[in-house]
């Protein structure tokens, strides 16, 4: 059709022509060709843009918006639920239009794999709120940096220097001593109600704080400068998942008109101080000891700082790239691991049955005149499904990061669009009945019948807490030891009972880390044979 169109344009034009030639030609006929060229040539236009278009996918179904805003108007503030609503109406794919951001939202296992396996090296970039770029120090970190040469040797760095099984066992005496320092504190607090959360929080921090550059807080440092620790971080990640008009209309980013750029500069600064004092310090020491000759244990921090120093451009750092890992470090290892053993808590506080059980087996495997170790925790079956219902039910992340196609590619047969964002919803995907029994019920039972059928690697894409493929969590290993052997010591040290009339709720707040609304306070009883054991 578009080639018989053409060829009588052409005639057309050359016959005009001919008429020109001939001096036949009237002014009327003139503008009779040209009209007719230029309608022939929006017609081709027209036609060929039209077989393109049927050739190509439409976009996900969704709600309907309105012009400029988008589905801005109509969004509710959790978005987890709100957005496991809208795939109950237009499917496991949804495609809404924040202002100018088109945002994708996948609540199905098959179609996250496509996303997260299939088209991995598609997929696995961010799509940077303003507040994540300042606190990545303008991407030089491992969470948000762009799929690349860069971003793959910080992950290397990171995972085989500081996640590595040998790494992690040279460390077991870190946590050791942090984790015995938790029982003492709670055990000067029997009987009074504690907040769980925050104990469980500092205790984190300082294993954190020990395998970077080793330094804790102890005394009234850990109260004090501890909880300021938590309300800055906690305030970060909030300002990750809060909606900024400046990411969703870029035109206006200038004027950060919800100050959220201002504030995350403020916060990111708090830290900077921080670690400006700590680099400081090391390199000092380092310093000294070549002078006078000497040889140290190198924690993670020296090891990132003689990567710097180093001529060598694929291996060598640059001290943004530095406080980067840093910084995720620090905010990842603390207040996901955190808040998943206070949910933990809350569940086996709202079920008396789970209780008896881990505590039995506690007392099987470890004994009640000895104290938890670590070569106790693959023995403590029961624990790690619990660990692993709670992480089903209260997946830190529910939206995970959100991930950022570098081509326009086509998925589950719709269009996703180069730059928009993507949202896998595995809040939802591990409470879908159909791939779970009795999905809102917290049964770690579940988890016995078929020990092998979900990881935490994301091989299952029903069970997806840390993510999956290459983006999947790096600190997974540490995150796994760390928040079992909290969580049996404190269930084999301690009865656990809320304080008098005080009624246990489970509600969430949304953010970019899913956390308890209200804060979860219970009191503490010694249940271990002698005193001596709380030291």
């Amino acid at each position: 059709m578009v080639f018989n169109l053409s060829s009588k344009l052409f005639g057309l034009v050359f016959e005009g022509w001919s008429w020109r030639r001939d001096d036949r030609i009237t002014e009327d006929n003139t503008i009779r060709m040209v009209t007719t060229f230029l309608a022939a040539m929006l017609a081709i236009s027209w036609c060929a843009w039209s077989i393109k278009k049927s050739r190509t996918p439409p976009l996900p179904p969704g709600p309907p918006g309105l012009p400029v805003l988008g589905n801005l108007p109509f969004i509710e503030p959790d978005f987890h639920c709100y957005f496991a609503k809208l795939s109950q109406i237009y499917g496991p794919i949804v495609k809404l239009k924040l202002g100018s951001k088109i945002c994708i939202v996948i609540s199905s296992p098959s179609i996250a794999k496509q996303v997260l396996k299939d088209q991995d090296a598609v997929f696995a970039n961010r799509d940077l709120p303003a507040s994540a770029l300042i606190s990545s120090y303008g991407k030089h970190d491992i969470v948000w940096m762009s799929n690349g040469p860069e971003w793959r040797q910080l992950r290397k760095i990171f995972v085989c220097e500081l996640m590595s099984r040998s790494s992690l066992n040279a460390c077991y005496g870190l946590r050791r001593q942090e984790v015995r320092e938790m029982v003492r504190e709670v055990y000067k607090q029997v009987g009074l109600p504690i907040n769980i959360g925050e104990q469980i929080f500092l205790t984190i921090l300082n294993v954190v704080m020990n395998m970077l550059w080793g330094g804790s807080l102890h005394g009234e440092d850990r109260k004090n400068v501890g909880v300021e620790f938590r309300q800055v971080v906690e305030e970060i990640v909030e300002m990750f998942g809060k909606p900024n008009i400046s990411d969703l209309f870029p035109v206006l980013a200038r004027f950060d008109l919800q100050g959220i750029k201002s504030n995350t500069k403020k916060l990111v600064s708090w830290f900077d101080r921080i670690f400006d004092s700590v680099i400081a310090h090391w390199m000092d020491v380092d310093v000294a000891n070549k002078s006078e000759n000497k040889e140290s244990n190198k924690d993670f921090l020296q090891f990132l700082l003689e990567l710097k120093n180093q001529r060598d451009s694929k291996t060598s750092l640059s001290m943004t790239q530095i406080k980067g890992l840093l910084l995720d470090t620090v905010l990842g290892g603390s207040d996901t691991t955190s808040t998943t053993l206070e949910w933990a808590m809350a569940e086996i506080l709202k079920n008396p049955e789970i209780i008896r059980k881990v505590q039995e087996e506690l007392d099987e495997v470890v004994g009640n005149d000895s104290i938890v170790e670590e070569s106790h925790i693959p023995k403590l079956h029961y624990l790690n499904t619990v660990l692993k219902e709670t992480l089903r039910l209260h997946p830190a992340l529910p939206l995970l990061v959100p991930h950022c196609p570098s081509q326009s590619c086509m998925v589950a047969g719709y269009t996703i669009p180069e730059g928009s964002r993507i949202f896998i919803n595995v809040w939802a995907m591990q409470r879908d009945p159909e791939a779970w029994e009795n999905p809102l019920e917290f049964q770690p039972e579940r988890f016995l019948k078929e020990p092998g059928k979900c990881d935490y690697q994301g091989n299952n894409f029903q069970y997806l807490p840390f993510g999956s493929g290459r983006r999947v969590c790096a600190g997974i290993s540490l995150a796994e030891k760390l928040a079992a052997y909290v969580l049996a010591t404190l269930l084999h040290s301690f009865d656990w009972k809320l304080p008098e009339g005080v009624k246990l709720g489970l509600s969430d707040k949304f953010g970019i880390i899913l956390k308890k609304s209200e804060p979860l306070v219970a009191i503490p009883t010694a249940r271990l044979s002698t005193p001596e054991l709380y030291n």
